[in-house]
């Protein structure tokens, strides 16, 4: 497998990254399947919340294993605070994870539950100067994680990304993507759980404080269908549907995972 082609196929897939990233067979790797039974309550976590600039969007890109909307992080322009993190962390990208069918897709599983998909808000922290030297540092990264479900009345503020799908058809192609605030995107309750991990792609950086939503927001069958509708191949190349694009549950090795709520 070489260095720069892993992915999601039985060849370059989960299972063999650590080949080339021995971090993914790391102690803090992300996702995991979280068991409410196992969670704690902690009363100490406080609510997060995020100040976005809806100017801060750039573009929107197919890179072959994604679809990701990229915001400007030259300063603090976008930011999140509170929860378990202290100080403030700049957004830097969204990116969605998927899969086959709406049946499953999600990367974290909840009591056994997988969503259709699940949406990550990639924020890092500026005292370590830049994002390369966040992910150095065990706390370099935060990610809030949104699940996606499959529901009659789906959220019209996913509809915004949905819509460039088209113009990001196949791998490599990229798109401008103004005035977005991609807080809209959060479902109404802010009940979260919490825990330290990895980036869930090579080479699994364990710099991350996740913030997993517990209420999923709602997508049509037709939404997902439209995210399935990218290739994970360049313009001259055979269309191959870009699904899949999740990593199986990791072992958990005793960390524990907090609550926000009872």
């Amino acid at each position: 497998m070489a260095q720069s082609v892993w992915g999601y196929d039985s060849d370059n897939g989960p299972e063999r990254w650590h080949e080339n990233y021995p971090m993914a067979k790391g102690d803090k790797q992300s996702p995991i399947e979280i068991n409410s039974k196992d969670v704690q309550h902690d009363t100490s976590l406080l609510p997060w919340h995020t100040s976005y600039d809806p100017g801060a969007a750039k573009t929107i890109l197919n890179n072959g294993r994604t679809c990701r909307v990229v915001f400007d992080d030259s300063f603090d322009r976008s930011v999140l605070r509170g929860g378990p993190l202290t100080g403030a962390y700049r957004l830097r990208q969204l990116h969605l994870h998927w899969g086959s069918s709406d049946d499953h897709g999600s990367e974290h599983v909840i009591d056994g539950v997988k969503y259709a998909a699940e949406l990550h808000m990639v924020h890092w922290n500026p005292k370590h100067g830049n994002f390369a030297g966040a992910l150095k540092q065990p706390d370099g990264v935060a990610v809030v994680g949104i699940f996606l479900k499959i529901g009659n009345t789906p959220k019209p503020e996913i509809k915004r990304i949905l819509e460039e799908i088209d113009n990001i058809k196949t791998k490599g192609k990229e798109a401008p993507f103004q005035h977005f605030d991609p807080s809209i995107l959060f479902p109404k309750s802010r009940d979260y759980w919490t825990y330290h991990g990895s980036f869930t792609t090579p080479p699994c950086e364990e710099c991350i404080t996740w913030i997993l939503l517990r209420e999923p927001i709602e997508v049509s069958s037709d939404q997902m269908a439209k995210l399935r509708s990218l290739s994970k191949n360049g313009e001259n190349e055979p269309v191959t549907p870009l699904v899949d694009n999740w990593r199986p549950p990791q072992p958990v090795k005793g960390r524990i995972v907090r609550a926000s709520f009872k």
